[in-house]
């Protein structure tokens, strides 16, 4: 058996990041509560206890981020980093049980809708404005690479799109009388976040249980394998991903002319990061099919 590997990838790190954001908005959350509160605004109320699950889900992605960085040991060989990726997963599930409860209460004040005070929802959601934007932007960097720190950017992005939203509610509330606008807007509050965060949800729980990862088409990747010099069969195909950021492969290569050197797997290695991002690579080499290998990919499908 031969295995490449490439370890000198080394991940951002976004503590500061985590650190200024949940301080930010933990201060914005004591604000829009308590504002909320005294003005008897669901739709402030509601931001409110979104923003309150956005801190959780930045301490549990920060948390996913710090476990992901210890080192294996012997009984877990590839250290935590999947914790990143069940971060990601409880950060989607808390976001859509919180918007669900959200729309409920907003449909009860349908039916009830109450005076509001549209100059204090404006200030207040103005503040939002600010605090979710900046608080998005100092994860924007990663959130392209990482599933994890891309749940905390989209939060912080939506937030700052609900914000927004808000002190247009307040502002014709103010100006027309209209009380019926505040659980409505709660409900396109609703909307939008169940909207941005499905996508998160699905792709994360689509990880936890080894699914392929988005970025990469496995026919593809089995044709590469199947390209390189002396490879005839390409079997045991497997790729997974390790953590938000890292992703692995293992393969069986039938080589009857022999071969599999150090060159080769450099090669086959080197080839698979470029194509694919495909860091950790586990090569098994042989002159003969293995009996009870799993068959060639034929047709793969997103989940």
């Amino acid at each position: 058996m031969s295995a490449g590997h490439d370890h000198s990838h080394t991940p951002a790190n976004f503590n500061a990041a985590f650190g200024i954001g949940i301080a930010l908005n933990l201060a914005f959350v004591a604000i829009e509560a308590f504002y909320g509160w005294k003005v008897n605004s669901l739709a402030l109320l509601a931001d409110a206890g979104h923003n309150l699950s956005d801190v959780i889900g930045l301490v549990l992605a920060w948390g996913g981020a710090l476990a992901g960085r210890l080192r294996p040991d012997a009984r877990h060989t590839y250290g935590w980093k999947r914790a990143s990726i069940l971060a990601a997963f409880i950060n989607a599930l808390l976001l859509l049980v919180a918007m669900g409860s959200l729309a409920w209460e907003a449909l009860h004040r349908l039916h009830s809708p109450q005076a509001i005070e549209g100059v204090t929802i404006m200030v207040v959601a103005g503040i939002g404005i600010f605090v979710n934007t900046a608080t998005a932007l100092l994860f924007m960097r990663g959130s392209r690479s990482d599933l994890n720190i891309r749940g905390a950017f989209l939060h912080m992005a939506a937030d700052a799109l609900v914000s927004a939203g808000v002190v247009v509610a307040g502002g014709l509330a103010l100006w027309f009388g209209w009380t019926w606008l505040d659980p409505v807007v709660s409900l396109l509050i609703a909307a939008v976040i169940v909207v941005g965060t499905w996508s998160l949800f699905r792709q994360s729980l689509h990880l936890l249980f080894d699914g392929v990862p988005d970025s990469v088409d496995l026919p593809a990747v089995q044709a590469l394998l199947a390209g390189l010099p002396g490879v005839a069969q390409v079997t045991d195909l497997h790729v997974w991903a390790m953590g938000t950021r890292e992703t692995a492969l293992t393969a069986h290569l039938v080589m009857p002319g022999g071969g599999g050197d150090d060159d080769f797997l450099r090669h086959a290695t080197d080839e698979l990061h470029q194509h694919f991002e495909i860091r950790h690579v586990t090569l098994q080499i042989t002159r003969v099919p293995l009996g009870n290998g799993c068959a060639p990919v034929a047709t793969v499908g997103r989940s």
